[in-house]
């Protein structure tokens, strides 16, 4: 499978409200962590566009949704980044919100790219975002990041603790090591991303009782 609908990705907006997102329709993958896992690197890697999401020494710079155009017309989308962000508790709820809001009601979502630091994985918030997506059949990819942090038998150990962990959830997302820095996995993840891109749409909603 060619991984050239990936490359060249651009970005197209930032908006703070799911309301300003591109019209739901066609196909996207949204990446979602915590702030010091290393989701803009994953995301410059998988695209080949270095500087694309941005890579800041502060974590939690990414505050709003922020839409990246792929040259076959789907989308990714960075999600606000959770975990040391020096923010208020006002604008945390809103993260919240507006995160909540967009898993459950963008038709065009396909899946979630879930971003997790190797060296500690499965934190309360990767749970809860692993519990969103079976309670919503969202598919969702776990990538493991900075393997490059730890020797390749750790590495190995760490993946394996995960998968059994994840099968115990009762849930079925595909989980791989990852490194922007050495490049591992970068292809493996394009494919999956591609896999999720390919995915039939989601049905809507069911209406409020």
């Amino acid at each position: 499978m060619s991984d050239l609908p990936l490359r060249g990705a651009r970005f197209v907006l930032s908006t703070p409200d799911p309301h300003g997102l591109p019209p739901d329709r066609g196909a996207e993958i949204a990446f979602a962590g915590r702030s010091n896992a290393g989701k803009s690197s994953a995301l410059n890697s998988v695209t080949d566009v270095q500087g694309l999401a941005r890579i800041s020494r502060t974590p939690g710079r990414t505050q709003h949704l922020v839409v990246f155009a792929l040259p076959d017309g789907g989308r990714l989308v960075d999600l606000p980044g959770y975990g040391y962000a020096r923010v208020p508790e006002s604008v945390r709820a809103q993260w919240r919100n507006a995160l909540e809001g967009y898993l459950r009601r963008r038709r065009s979502l396909r899946g979630l790219a879930l971003v997790m630091d190797i060296r500690h994985p499965l934190t309360p918030f990767d749970l809860q975002m692993l519990r969103f997506c079976a309670a919503h059949d969202l598919p969702c990819h776990v990538l493991l990041t900075k393997a490059d942090k730890l020797g390749r038998g750790r590495a190995a150990q760490s993946l394996l603790r995960v998968r059994r962990e994840l099968a115990a959830l009762g849930g079925t997302p595909g989980v791989q090591l990852f490194s922007a820095l050495d490049g591992t996995g970068v292809e493996e993840a394009r494919a999956a991303l591609l896999r999720l891109l390919a995915a039939a749409p989601r049905p809507p909603p069911a209406a409020a009782v």
